[in-house]
């Protein structure tokens, strides 16, 4: 079967597919934070190119650069 960028995981899907554990999601979405997620009535759904964009943005060349531009912690607002 072949993965579109547009497939909708789960939130456990998306924890392990970003290496975060499913409580370090549901805080990120209580708090802020996290990556952008749709809610389907009571469920909660994550598109791959949205957990990709919020890796992307994330990403540093060095550890000086992270400093500057990067949130210390995952709660922190970029």
């Amino acid at each position: 079967m072949t993965r579109d960028a547009s497939e909708l995981l789960t939130p456990a899907e998306a924890a392990a597919y970003l290496r975060l554990s499913k409580s370090t999601l549901a805080k990120l979405r209580c708090v802020g934070g996290s990556p952008r997620f749709k809610k389907l009535g009571r469920k909660i759904v994550y598109a791959r190119a949205d957990l990709d964009a919020w890796l992307a943005a994330r990403t540093a060349a060095n550890t000086t650069d992270a400093g500057a531009r990067l949130p210390r912690r995952l709660t922190d607002a970029l």
